[in-house]
């Protein structure tokens, strides 16, 4: 089973009050995702960040470029897609 990845999409401008505006990382919690080594706390990682964006909002883009990264790493996304079509 494929690691979980970073939650980083490659943006990285500090901006938001020292938040990343493509994850909304930290430059401390990036630090902190390297760090972890288990599988278990990865993904306990990830969810966090996403509680966290819900409340800081504007990251919308982030779940689309987040889960083109986990299909490109063979990882399953943490989260559903829903894609507005029409019938």
């Amino acid at each position: 089973m494929p690691k979980t990845p970073s939650p980083c999409i490659d943006v990285c401008k500090f901006k938001r009050e020292g938040h990343c505006i493509g994850c909304s990382m930290t430059k401390a919690q990036k630090s902190i995702f390297k760090k972890l080594k288990k599988e278990d706390q990865r993904a306990g990682f990830v969810k966090m960040l996403m509680a966290q964006q819900d409340v800081m909002g504007k990251y919308a883009g982030w779940k689309i470029a987040y889960a083109r990264k986990c299909n490109k790493k063979g990882a399953e996304a943490p989260f559903e897609l829903v894609t507005n079509s029409m019938p």
